[in-house]
């Protein structure tokens, strides 16, 4: 089974996103997504940006890891 978090987007620069995941900031490749702004949610697999997500998928997944 493969695991995904949510992170925020802080900063993209030169196909790399700079992503904030529950407090702590990480690089991650962010060339498969179109159209990524600071201030959207991704989920991250991998050190990969795999999809856009909304403020509340972000939030549900946020709860779903806190309570395992």
């Amino acid at each position: 089974m493969c695991v995904g978090l949510p992170a925020k987007v802080v900063n993209i620069r030169d196909g790399m996103a700079i992503v904030d995941a529950s407090g702590a900031r990480r690089e991650v490749s962010a060339e498969l997504l179109d159209d990524l702004d600071p201030g959207d949610y991704v989920m991250v697999h991998a050190g990969i940006a795999i999809a856009k997500i909304t403020n509340d998928e972000q939030d549900e997944t946020e709860n779903i890891i806190e309570n395992l």
